[in-house]
């Protein structure tokens, strides 16, 4: 959420398959899985990291056939909080006063870095400057997107597909907790944990994120 393609431009993609930078921009989890399900290949892989993970936690259930291999990072398999929903609504009403989608994405910053990274100009800067490029409009539709979620771990228990699992230790929004309940759920799965990192590890350590993606793919391509 609020994330441009920026998040992932840190890692090393040199010997992964073309890369296509999917845009959240629908107000529904079912609409945007619909939207993606229409342009995408016939067969994917696919990366997400937090609301970005949600997504693709749904297109795996929506789609199983469609999915060749899954990476979840730092995300949520659970429905929302009451809380959750106020926060979003306030952000959305923020947002229709007028208020930028950069100016709330400086208040997330202390939930969206380690306290290591917030004294980094050079990360806070490409933090803001995502939400610049995502903006007013887009960012409402994953507000309001957030809210439609479900409870996807009874679905997780059927994922068959290779899944890697990537949580950070500093991650303040979603805990290494939520990443080991996903990891037992899914069979098929396997658990990276990552050190001296928040939320947005690509970001944060590329090159941690660059190992444990290029070992689990490494690891696929030896079984196969």
């Amino acid at each position: 959420m609020n994330c441009s393609a920026e998040l992932w431009s840190k890692l090393d993609w040199d010997d992964w398959p073309p890369l296509i930078t999917a845009q959240l921009t629908e107000a529904t989890l079912d609409g945007q899985v619909s939207r993606l399900l229409d342009e995408l290949p016939r067969r994917f892989m696919i990366v997400g990291l937090s609301l970005g993970g949600i997504v693709a936690m749904a297109l795996t259930r929506t789609a199983p056939e469609r999915i060749s291999s899954l990476i979840l990072l730092s995300t949520n398999p659970r429905p929302p909080t009451p809380a959750q929903r106020i926060e979003w609504r306030a952000c959305r009403d923020a947002l229709n006063a007028g208020r930028t989608a950069r100016e709330l994405q400086l208040e997330w910053v202390p939930q969206l870095l380690s306290e290591p990274a917030r004294g980094r100009d050079d990360l806070v800067a490409v933090t803001l400057h995502m939400a610049e490029k995502v903006g007013e409009v887009q960012l409402d539709a994953q507000l309001a997107m957030q809210a439609t979620r479900l409870d996807e771990r009874r679905s997780l228990r059927y994922v068959r597909c290779p899944t890697l699992i990537v949580s950070a230790r500093q991650d303040s929004l979603c805990s290494v907790a939520k990443h080991v309940e996903m990891n037992h759920l899914i069979g098929s799965s396997t658990l990276a944990i990552l050190e001296n990192s928040g939320h947005l590890s690509p970001l944060e350590q590329p090159r941690q994120v660059t190992e444990q993606l290029s070992r689990w793919r490494s690891s696929q391509i030896d079984r196969s």
